[in-house]
């Protein structure tokens, strides 16, 4: 039996973690606890993550003492490990730090002869433990490989005939796998300029035209093919989770407002544009913020305000754009929130967005995804190459790991941007920085 320690960072990542280590035994330190309880009071998801945690240890106690190890159902065992204060560190590890407490454990462990490994999300701490000889893993559970990421399109060379079949007949069969909503480029093999896009239907198992490919919702144009797929995915009506990725200045967020506002304003399918992203910020913390929330939001939502500006704009008066963005507000069809006000609440027949979905764990975008009431459509944006989160990375935000999960299913449809239509500063910026 391998014993695995965990660190406070993997519990609050993934609070099921404990259970994820098979017929093992799973030790959560005191000092691990200590650090719980600090968290538990925050209003935030590191808040309900504790008290989630602490709920879940309080249900074993009906199994034994947790500071004997509790039998789980897979065979393991959990177990409270008091702190190992006897156990000596070298002079450079002051056992003052919370960190360092947890490694004591893992080593005191180790010296009785158990096989351990030490779990954590923070890089330092894992080189901090292999100085002491204690192996030390990443919590790699809901991890994907990145350079697999399912893309949502793909080009397929055919014949000059076939493409003319398509458009003769609207449809065509190919004996190939394809995902629901996928997008495929036929292309003539004899490289003539002959194409067409379509869209894979699992019902009925054909390629079809894409519906949407001449809108322009709210008075946007596509400026490529990759931007046509999405606004597809985005006005289609029975898709009801639409993940975007793609590099900075790719068009994710104003698509997905763009398309908000058509189906809000114009077509009236939606009853409100709901708007949030996970509050992180990037580099050094400015701090308290003063204000009321919608004031506070501000100082966090200037890329959304952006982009609603831009839509608004079309040739008026910053008088009469900004008065149009008010009353929109004022009347309830646009909302913008954090994600912290998320929970708990139930949010039927809404057009949401969440935005920078790349700073999510995998456990909050199950949260959000569960947020969604009757004839409601989620659409998440965001670059798993621009986490802001400490503990996440390309392969285990919840994004990335959402649309890995999701990839099969009718209701879902997802692309991978890789061109970037902001600037040519800021297309040759992604490319060389």
């Amino acid at each position: 039996m391998k014993t695995f320690v965990l660190d406070t960072n993997v519990l609050l990542y993934d609070p099921d973690a404990m259970f994820a280590f098979d017929d093992n035994k799973v030790i959560v330190p005191m000092t691990v606890i200590e650090e719980l309880d600090s968290f538990k009071k925050l209003n935030d998801e590191r808040g309900r993550s504790a008290r989630l945690i602490s709920r879940k240890l309080d249900s074993l106690r009906v199994n034994g003492k947790l500071s004997d190890g509790v039998k789980i159902k897979n065979g393991g065992v959990i177990k409270i490990e008091m702190n190992h204060h006897e156990v000596e560190l070298p002079s450079d590890f002051t056992t003052q730090k919370a960190d360092n407490q947890i490694l004591q454990v893992a080593l005191s462990l180790k010296q009785k002869g158990e096989k351990v490994f030490f779990i954590t999300k923070d890089v330092n701490l894992r080189i901090k433990s292999e100085i002491l000889g204690i192996p030390a893993q990443n919590y790699e559970t809901s991890k994907i490989k990145i350079d697999e990421l399912y893309t949502g399109w793909r080009e397929i060379k055919v014949s000059a005939d076939k493409i003319d079949s398509f458009y003769k007949d609207e449809s065509l069969y190919l004996d190939e796998e394809f995902y629901p909503n996928e997008f495929i480029v036929l292309k003539d093999m004899a490289g003539s300029s002959k194409s067409a896009l379509t869209k894979y239907s699992k019902k009925d198992k054909v390629l079809y035209q894409v519906f949407h490919q001449k809108s322009m919702p709210w008075g946007l144009k596509p400026l490529n093919t990759e931007q046509k797929f999405a606004i597809e995915l985005l006005l289609c009506n029975e898709i009801k989770l639409v993940t975007l990725i793609g590099l900075p200045g790719a068009g994710k967020t104003i698509l997905a407002l763009a398309c908000g506002l058509q189906k809000v304003v114009e077509e009236k399918l939606f009853r409100k544009l709901y708007i949030a992203r996970p509050i992180i910020p990037m580099g050094r913390d400015i701090g308290f913020l003063p204000g009321s929330k919608e004031e506070k939001l501000g100082a966090w939502m200037g890329a959304i305000n952006d982009n609603l500006e831009f839509l608004m704009d079309k040739g008026q008066s910053d008088a009469k754009r900004d008065e149009k963005i008010d009353y929109l507000f004022s009347t309830g069809q646009i909302e913008i929130d954090s994600l912290t006000y998320i929970r708990g609440r139930s949010l039927p027949q809404q057009y949401i967005i969440i935005d920078d979905a790349q700073n999510l764990t995998p456990h909050e975008i199950k949260t959000i995804a569960s947020r969604a009431g009757h004839d409601t459509k989620i659409v998440l944006t965001g670059d798993p190459y621009q986490i802001d989160n400490p503990y996440l990375d390309a392969s285990s935000n919840g994004l990335s790991y959402l649309v890995e999960r999701f990839k099969g299913q009718e209701i879902f449809g997802h692309i991978t941007f890789s061109k970037s239509e902001r600037s040519a500063l800021a297309a040759l910026a992604s490319e060389l920085l």
